[in-house]
């Protein structure tokens, strides 16, 4: 018990001299709101309810306040950028990495406002977004549709025209297209399709192919469609000026052509063995040659090169990409209607028309029933019968086939 005691004295002691440091050294204040604990890493954290949001005053009342530019700004309002997106969307331009010479748009970030047909007044952009989704697509799939579904219903209605077949239906062949006018034609038909069809994937396709194949497989495939449209376009380019420069002399308004529209009734008739006589090409053909492959042909062509940069003195804005998409894709979608009347008749729609074109040649009864002015100067010599120097050779079945 002694030592017990003489232990906590001892204790006592050497205490004394820490007691008295800590009463003489200075007193913290402890605040009430005490700083988070730092996090491990020297990271400090902070309950999120805690933080207060930054209260930025009202300037919006000094004089001058909606003209000033964004320096200005920043300093009452720090983080305001309004006036330099006013400007934006003025078409004012602002700084840019893009050299003027490579750039015509440099610092350009939103176009001028526009009122393109069909659309608002509002930016270039918006107003050219307007116009394809609200018009073309919608527009242009509505037309080609009814298009297919009135020659489907037309062919199953009326069947093929005609009443003979091009070979084989009595009397001497005529040559009708000489192996250049029909490599000319093939060419350039084969150009169309690849275009149109890759065309109205890449226009149409997220509506009826991307939700049966899928995202990948749909964009491997419209990137190689992309890629035959940019191949594809100058061929076409260049075979239908050889299309135009060929058979434009045969196109030009003739006698008898009114009386063809006027007794168009004919031209559908079952009855009837004979069309109203016409001459190498009907008024119909011609119709279909001056609009769709003439007119419409040169705007896709010309709007066409435009959107692949081909013209070299031509500056490349947006606006002059915009106008140039816009009536591309309108005459294209024009141009696949009527071209695709005359893809029907060619083929399916008129008996032996598709023989002709392939092989080039047509009996006299073809030629007397379909276009009768046509017959007749050959018949008289003032067409030769034969306008080629290919060696040709008739089969068993009378069909005309090159030697």
């Amino acid at each position: 018990m002694r030592r017990s005691i003489s232990l906590l004295a001892a204790g006592l002691v050497a205490l004394a001299p820490l007691l008295a440091f800590a009463q003489a050294a200075p007193q913290r204040q402890v605040p009430d709101d005490p700083a988070p604990a730092a996090a491990p890493g020297g990271i400090q954290s902070q309950n999120i309810f805690d933080v207060k949001p930054e209260l930025k005053r009202d300037a919006s009342s000094e004089a001058g306040y909606q003209d000033q530019n964004n320096a200005q700004r920043n300093r009452v309002q720090p983080g305001n950028n309004s006036p330099m997106w006013r400007d934006v969307k003025k078409g004012l331009e602002g700084y840019s990495s893009l050299p003027k010479d490579q750039a015509p748009e440099a610092g350009v970030l939103i176009q001028q406002q526009v009122q393109y047909p069909g659309s608002r007044l509002t930016t270039a952009g918006e107003a050219w977004r307007q116009v394809r989704n609200n018009w073309i697509i919608p527009y242009g799939a509505a037309l080609v549709l009814i298009s297919i579904v009135a020659l489907g219903i037309f062919y199953f209605a009326r069947g093929t025209l005609g009443h003979h077949p091009a070979e084989g239906g009595g009397g001497r062949r005529i040559e009708r297209f000489t192996p250049f006018e029909r490599a000319a034609h093939w060419t350039n038909a084969i150009a169309f399709v690849v275009l149109g069809i890759s065309g109205l994937v890449m226009a149409f396709g997220k509506f009826f192919l991307l939700p049966v194949i899928g995202g990948t497989l749909f964009g491997y495939f419209t990137y190689i469609l992309k890629n035959l449209h940019n191949f594809f376009g100058p061929l076409f380019v260049v075979s239908l000026i050889v299309v135009i420069v060929t058979f434009i002399k045969d196109e030009f308004p003739r006698k008898g052509d009114l009386g063809w529209f006027l007794n168009i009734g004919k031209v559908f008739s079952r009855s009837s063995t004979e069309e109203p006589p016409t001459h190498r090409f009907n008024p119909g053909e011609k119709v279909v040659f001056w609009i769709g492959a003439f007119v419409l042909g040169v705007v896709v062509v010309v709007s066409g090169v435009v959107l692949d940069k081909l013209v070299p003195s031509l500056i490349y804005e947006r606006g002059t990409m915009q106008v140039a998409h816009m009536v591309h894709a309108t005459a294209a979608v024009l141009m696949i209607c009527i071209t695709g009347l005359h893809i029907y008749l060619g083929t399916v729609g008129v008996r032996g028309s598709y023989t002709a074109m392939r092989h080039g040649y047509v009996d006299e009864a073809w030629a007397k029933e379909h276009h009768g002015y046509w017959y007749e100067e050959v018949k008289a010599g003032k067409i030769p019968a034969q306008r080629s120097n290919e060696p040709v050779a008739v089969d068993d079945a009378g069909k005309v086939r090159p030697a």
